[in-house]
């Protein structure tokens, strides 16, 4: 598939504080990792319903909560993949945060300018998603109370033109995330039962459901 570019429209100064608004969130949901529920929207709902709603002027920002697309549980390891949906100043985004915990050595991940989201839809097309974040990498904390290794990695991600219209006729398949030294691919299920979270997802249908919310 033959991406267009986008042209610079979108505002660094707002994907920087919108990185350092989602690391600083995460930081106090890993103190308290239980919080995590309560800030992940609500599994079966399609209302929008809005984590963030900031009206000022100059400044307009929506952003849904977290909605967990990916989960691995293994032999005291676990990972979650996160997407939520923003929309500043008109303009659309993703939101990718990668949480990982364990008991030994967590893995580092890092995005650059170059990383992107391959969305493989059920219809057979695949949508690139365009990093618009600067190079960073998941940073490691301690969970004392869970004895637990922590690692997050976020990332703001860009809709190439027409991937919104083409996201929203189909339900996902598989997603690939292309970080700066490697790609790992991430199965998408119809039904996901969190283990962690005690609650089902539909991560296939997310855009679809939730699309509209940022339109």
């Amino acid at each position: 598939m033959i991406l267009r570019t986008l042209p610079a429209l979108y505002n660094f100064s707002y994907i920087w504080h919108l990185n350092n608004h989602i690391t600083l969130k995460k930081i106090v949901l890993t103190l308290a990792f239980a919080a995590m529920c309560m800030l992940t929207q609500p599994a079966n709902a399609q209302e929008c319903t809005y984590a963030i709603d900031d009206k000022t002027a100059g400044q307009e920002l929506k952003s849904l909560p977290e909605y967990l697309m990916y989960e691995k549980v293994f032999a005291g390891t676990s990972q979650f993949l996160f997407f939520s949906l923003s929309i500043s100043q008109g303009m659309p985004l993703v939101n990718m945060e990668l949480l990982s915990k364990s008991k030994d050595f967590a893995k580092a991940y890092c995005i650059d300018k170059t990383s992107k989201i391959y969305i493989q839809l059920a219809n057979g097309k695949i949508i690139s998603l365009i990093s618009a974040t600067e190079e960073q990498c998941s940073g490691l904390m301690y969970d004392a109370n869970e004895k637990n290794n922590i690692r997050i990695l976020t990332g703001v991600f860009l809709f190439p033109v027409g991937s919104i219209e083409e996201l929203e006729k189909s339900p996902i398949s598989f997603i690939r995330v292309k970080y700066t030294t490697e790609s790992v691919d991430y199965s998408i299920k119809r039904e996901l039962n969190s283990e962690t979270m005690k609650k089902a997802y539909n991560p296939e249908r997310y855009f679809i459901d939730y699309l509209k919310c940022i339109k």
